[in-house]
């Protein structure tokens, strides 16, 4: 059953063909260009063990466990979990592994929506930071030539396993292990940088490493899931200008350097006071973003199921502030504060202006990086501003 799935090459062209199809109906405009990349460029080389999530561990799925399944998942229009906690499915044992995802091949129409933000021309000297299984490095080659890509990963053994499959299909892009806040100096300027990982702001070697009137496309995202990417033009000042595009993005962080953990509090005792919202608010991917701008960039957030009703837990470690929103079976949600500050009032305050603005979307917003100050900013309808620095 394998052999006839990946040695039958109608079949294949019609997995991709479908897959278009998919991406298409979801996307607001696909390119020709990047249709015919994602025509021409096969997934399944890239991802030849992936996770499926029981509830409790992710197992690893390869094509002998079950081929027509396994061929209708790599071709779906859903991100695959490649990597928990550092170990790749390939290497993960039967019985499955614990943890956190740690690495994954993106939504395909997702990566398609950033092609097309992107803008790849045959020749532009292209830097993709977050080399994952390699799949959208491909997807690069086909746009921009091969020889005009460069990739960079912090992980070694993605960087290993992807440049190798990279190799199989005639690619040969330039593969690199490394800091991928750094950039890559030594190949600058390049006319395209594209992150698939995630990051508070914009890196300010990225913006040195982007030629005049390049584009950077890179998703930002702080401790709420529901990120926005960005899509920024540089310009000759050596800043850089642009806007969002509508689809949201949870990408996991930028890997950089020794990573920084700090203890939740498993309680809290302080002061109470009735919640004019729900913590559940956080999960609406609408407004995560918008409240994302309202908080501190240290703060960070943890939801959990207590008693069967849900809390939020808010908890800056630059001050030790910290609250917790719990939902009661009996009455609106409560709010629990502890430390100089109450985390859920900001948020409040966010909600109220977000739905006074009618919702504003992630693409009515603009974004502005120099090397002083990063931005974003939105012009309501009655002419009303509002500006939040990174």
């Amino acid at each position: 059953m394998t052999s006839d799935v990946l040695f039958d090459p109608q079949r294949l062209i019609r997995a991709r063909v479908e897959l278009v199809s998919e991406i298409d109906r979801g996307s607001a405009v696909l390119s020709s260009r990047v249709a015919e990349a994602f025509l021409n460029t096969p997934r399944h080389p890239f991802v030849p063990v992936f996770y499926r999530y029981t509830g409790t561990t992710y197992v690893p799925w390869r094509i002998t466990d079950d081929a027509d399944k396994w061929l209708r998942q790599v071709y779906s229009n859903e991100a695959l979990v490649t990597e928990v906690d550092g170990v790749l499915a390939e290497d993960a044992a039967p019985s499955g592994q614990g943890g956190a995802a740690t690495s994954s091949s993106t939504m395909p129409r997702l990566m398609a929506d950033m092609l097309d933000a992107l803008d790849v021309n045959p020749g532009n000297r292209v830097l993709e930071i977050g080399t994952g299984t390699g799949y959208n490095a491909g997807l690069l080659c086909h746009l921009a030539g091969a020889a005009n890509v460069t990739t960079i990963d912090y992980t070694a053994p993605l960087v290993l396993a992807a440049r190798g499959r990279l190799r199989e299909l005639g690619l040969e892009p330039t593969v690199l292990r490394g800091d991928g806040a750094a950039g890559h100096p030594d190949g600058a300027p390049f006319d395209r940088i594209i992150a698939t990982c995630s990051v508070r702001r914009i890196p300010q070697t990225w913006l040195d490493q982007c030629a005049p009137g390049g584009i950077i496309v890179a998703p930002l995202k702080g401790t709420l899931d529901g990120g926005a990417v960005a899509c920024l033009t540089k310009l000759d000042d050596g800043g850089a200008v642009g806007r969002f595009i509508s689809t949201p993005a949870a990408f996991m962080p930028l890997l950089s350097g020794p990573e920084q953990l700090f203890a939740m509090p498993d309680s809290i005792d302080g002061p109470q006071r009735t919640a004019e919202i729900s913590g559940r608010t956080l999960d609406d991917f609408g407004f995560a973003f918008w409240a994302h701008l309202h908080m501190a960039p240290t703060a960070v957030r943890r939801g959990r199921q207590v008693n069967g009703q849900h809390s939020t837990t808010l908890y800056d470690p630059a001050d030790g502030s910290a609250t917790v929103v719990e939902d009661r079976p009996d009455g609106p949600p409560t709010v629990t504060t502890t430390g100089p500050r109450d985390l859920w009032k900001p948020i409040e305050g966010a909600h109220e202006q977000w739905r006074a603005h009618n919702r504003p979307r992630r693409e009515w917003l603009h974004i502005e990086a120099t090397p002083d100050e990063q931005s974003v900013t939105f012009l309501a309808p009655d002419g009303s501003f509002s500006r939040w620095v990174l």
